[in-house]
């Protein structure tokens, strides 16, 4: 018998009295037969470094967060302590893999938002779903479907007093409990409850049950297994999707926090669908981490955000007469870049006997929106005689914060914006928030940063100012899967115009994603490339409308694997210079038809 162990853990139990023939220690704060002297993140990884029959060893564990780091460990140990060999050990550890065990947030059926975390239930984890389940603001009620708590050490009674008072705490509406247990203490759940025997019991009654227009998280210990729930409640979508990782957002807006000074405030960027990633999500995760505004494209994505419960001040940089009224009426803040849209919106607020805020466009060398040098009078004098409008900002947008080359211009920009936001402000009443510096400026020009900066494409986990993105993190990824597994013989020709051709025969699988789904025809004809159980496989032909084919010869596949559009390891920047593009175009492309499904740990 191998017994494996840290001494960390076994408290006051002697040696001698632990089980097994052989004993294996492991530890990263004592001697032990693997002692872990270094523990270091790189870039989503983590290295460690260890003594092991004295000489110093090393592994690196493709994970970042503490708990999948200490499985690790034991997982480092068990190879060793079975006989592997270090070099061994740590290539079988390279190939390691998340067992999912992470909140879920997934667009739901009859309007609903679905929050799926049916991995484990104990009582902290319940506390860190409904702390989720409350910061989402979409709709107004909410529902949990929990199952019974097992081996928590607390009496029954005793436990579901507390998930009474925790349910109470965060205003949830609903409880719908699973399991005879549950049931028992009904009367202590001063809400609208019902419950159930066990997860069957909900299945059959499902069809009468009403959903609708709510948040509902889905709490259950594996053994119920409440997967099936999450899947009735899942509305249908193709089964290619667009991941998001909310952690790594978070880290990476505390990435560029750690660069703000004190004071200046943070504008992020929310516009084109959040960069793709989903609007009213990302800007409810980053309305809860208390950035200080949002900014949009049009109207008509601000008013979508006020309407799913967002109350941060957003402003809206490319505001149309045609929606003034709109903007006014859902409290928007217009980006005004002439003197033509400043007098078409004065005229708006005609009715209105307020200071309603507006941000100034400069245009201080990108040559697209902005006051020219030459409408400073004309537009100090607007300003001053007016009433009906208050400058919140006055901003500008830098042209190439992020090479080097363009330096000079960088600071003649900079210069030339503060020089006419000096001459507005002399006739202001009030001094307004300044910024020019978007996310490569906030990496390159400290000096920059002003009353606020804008951060948009870094909080997605890219900054071209950055050397590979180091800091950032990965916050997305696009997969799909195989259709369809072919063999084709000498010659034979793929796709339309039989572009694709194999000269001596092989294999292609078809996946379910196309240029409808935002995969660009640009990458047909081997251009692009997915992973498909590791392997890099090209395309063959040209991409389809909602398909594209892969040449999978001498690789192992079949319908149903997971191909892999980009993640970490096959990054989008890669992908962008595949068809000479650009991360932003990437994943901008991705259509509202691929499924979001969001992740919180």
């Amino acid at each position: 018998e191998l017994f494996i162990y840290s001494p960390d853990y076994v408290g006051e139990v002697s040696f001698g009295d632990l089980p097994g023939k052989t004993k294996f220690s492991w530890s990263s704060k004592q001697p032990a037969d693997l002692r872990i002297v270094a523990v270091e993140p790189i870039e989503g990884n983590c290295y460690l470094r260890a003594i092991y029959k004295d000489r110093e060893i090393e592994c690196m564990l493709p994970f970042k967060d503490k708990a999948s780091i200490e499985n690790g460990m034991i997982c480092w140990a068990t190879l060793l302590a079975l006989g592997y060999s270090a070099e061994q050990a740590d290539l079988r550890l390279e190939k390691l893999s998340h067992v999912s065990m992470r909140l879920e947030l997934k667009t739901g059926i009859n309007q609903c938002s679905i929050i799926d975390d049916s991995y484990s239930a104990d009582i902290s984890s319940l506390a860190i779903a409904l702390d989720f389940l409350n910061q989402q603001n979409q709709h107004p009620k909410k529902t949990v479907i929990l199952s019974e708590l097992f081996e928590t050490g607390q009496d029954d009674f005793d436990l579901y007093t507390e998930i009474a008072d925790l349910l109470a705490q965060k205003k949830v509406n609903r409880l719908i409990g699973i399991g005879p247990h549950i049931a028992r203490y009904a009367e202590l759940f001063q809400l609208e409850t019902e419950f159930f025997e066990d997860t069957l019991a909900f299945i059959e009654a499902f069809p009468g049950m009403q959903f609708s227009h709510e948040t509902i998280l889905v709490k259950g210990a594996r053994r119920f297994e409440f997967g099936r729930i999450s899947k009735l409640l899942t509305q249908k979508v193709h089964d290619t999707v667009l991941e998001i990782d909310l952690n790594a957002m978070v880290g990476n807006l505390q990435f560029y926090r750690s660069k703000v000074k004190p004071g200046v405030k943070i504008m992020a960027m929310v516009k084109a669908f959040s960069y793709g990633s989903g609007s009213f999500e990302i800007a409810n995760l980053l309305q809860f981490h208390k950035v200080d505004y949002l900014a949009v494209a049009y109207a008509d994505e601000g008013i979508a955000l006020r309407k799913a419960g967002i109350t941060l001040p957003i402003m809206v940089m490319s505001p149309e007469e045609s929606a003034f009224e709109a903007i006014i009426k859902h409290n928007l803040e217009p980006e005004i870049y002439s003197l033509e849209i400043l007098n078409s919106f004065l005229n708006a607020l005609s009715d209105y006997d307020f200071d309603y805020p507006i941000h100034i466009k400069i245009d201080s060398g990108m040559h697209r929106l902005g006051f020219d040098k030459k409408d400073v009078e004309h537009l100090s004098a607007m300003l001053k005689d007016s009433q009906r409008v208050r400058v919140q900002s006055i901003f500008s947008h830098l042209v190439a914060s992020a090479e080097a080359e363009h330096d000079g211009f960088t600071q003649a920009q900079i210069d030339k914006f503060s020089a006419i936001a000096t001459e507005l402000i002399a006739v202001l009443t009030y001094k307004p928030l300044l910024h020019i510096a978007n996310t490569s400026g906030i990496s390159r020009w400290p000096d920059a940063q002003m009353d606020m900066v804008r951060l948009g494409i870094g909080l997605y986990g890219f900054d071209s100012a950055l050397a590979n993105n180091r800091g950032l993190q990965t916050t997305m990824v696009l997969k799909t899967t195989v259709t369809q597994v072919k063999t084709l013989d000498a010659g034979e020709t793929v796709g339309y115009s039989r572009k694709g051709v194999l000269p001596n025969g092989g294999k292609i699988a078809t996946v379910k994603i196309g240029y409808a789904d935002g995969y660009s025809r640009a990458f047909g004809n081997g251009v692009g490339k997915m992973l498909i159980n590791g392997n890099l496989v090209p395309t063959i032909g040209s991409i389809c409308m909602d398909m594209t084919m892969l040449d999978v010869s001498g690789v192992d596949v079949k319908p149903g694997d997971e191909a892999i559009v980009f993640n970490r390891e096959h990054d989008i920047m890669e992908l962008a210079k595949q068809v000479n593009t650009i991360p932003y175009e990437i994943l901008t492309n991705v259509s509202q038809r691929v499924k979001r499904v969001y992740f919180y740990e």
